[in-house]
């Protein structure tokens, strides 16, 4: 059965425009193999933050990726992800990462090191990378996992720059996903970060975890020249999270009393660079 396409869109654009409008320089089936894995990555996200039962909820999420690799899907989101299934080698491991990702938000603890943010990084978006890499392709003679390697970078640097955007947010649930070793570092405590402060030292810590996070975007971008297809669409998604951390920038890291957002028209400026970058890493 040919999953609803259109609800898919709808759903794709009221969570994440940014995720949407990249998602738009796709070609062909690749644009709906790409829907159909954000439909099924947002249900286990939303599993975790939008029910009054996430613990059950995330496992009757993973219930249904189970049933859309054995091709028996019974939910709109489980019949898209087996049509993508159909046509790509999707790993399902990549999956069971991202669960353990979601399941370590259903009892939150600060990562300790920055190795532990970047490990979660890579388990709730790094995982994305994994999915739609084999959906993009990989130039004949080129190594599929460099490929990999670099779409879990993008991942990471996107899901680091959202825990940098979102930190007054995230305290408001009881979340802190900046390192503890880091905070300590710059003597920052979640104490400080509840009083809505943003003392130097907070900017001095937001600066490095967004220079590692710019980091990660140079390194996962030099990753265009293996795909066959979706360069300038992942470019123009990698363009608008990292317009995000400008704008936290140009605020002067106000992260949390306010959230930085791209409007449209940002967006749509960003469209030529992403194609120049596609040019580029031909």
């Amino acid at each position: 059965m040919e999953p609803d396409w259109k609800a898919v869109a709808a759903t794709i654009r009221r969570h994440s425009a940014t995720f949407y409008y990249g998602s738009l320089l796709f070609r062909g089936e690749a644009r709906k193999g790409v829907w159909a894995i954000y439909a099924a990555c947002r249900t286990g996200d939303d599993a975790v933050d939008a029910s009054s039962d996430p613990k059950g909820e995330l496992e009757r999420w993973w219930e249904g990726v189970e049933r859309a690799y054995r091709a028996r899907p019974q939910k709109p989101w489980e019949h898209g992800l087996a049509w993508a299934l159909e046509r790509w080698e999707i790993p399902q491991a990549a999956f069971a990462d991202m669960r353990q990702g979601f399941a370590s938000d259903l009892e939150p603890l600060p990562p300790q090191t920055l190795a532990e943010l970047l490990l979660y990084c890579y388990r709730v978006a790094g995982t994305v990378g994994r999915m739609v890499t084999p959906i993009t392709g990989v130039r004949s003679g080129e190594g599929g996992k460099e490929a990999e390697e670099a779409a879990i970078k993008l991942g990471q640097a996107m899901q680091l720059t959202n825990c940098l955007r979102d930190v007054g947010e995230d305290l408001a649930m009881g979340r802190v996903y900046l390192p503890v070793e880091v905070m300590d570092r710059y003597g920052i405590s979640p104490q400080d970060l509840r009083a809505k402060a943003v003392p130097q030292a907070y900017v001095g810590l937001m600066r490095e975890l967004a220079a590692e996070a710019r980091k990660l975007y140079r390194e996962g971008l030099e990753g265009l020249r293996y795909l066959r297809q979706g360069r300038a669409a992942i470019a123009l998604a990698a363009l608008q999270y990292e317009g995000i951390l400008d704008k936290l920038e140009r605020s002067g890291w106000n992260n949390l009393s306010s959230r930085a957002s791209l409007k449209t028209y940002e967006r749509l400026l960003l469209v030529p660079r992403a194609i120049w970058i596609r040019a580029n890493s031909a």
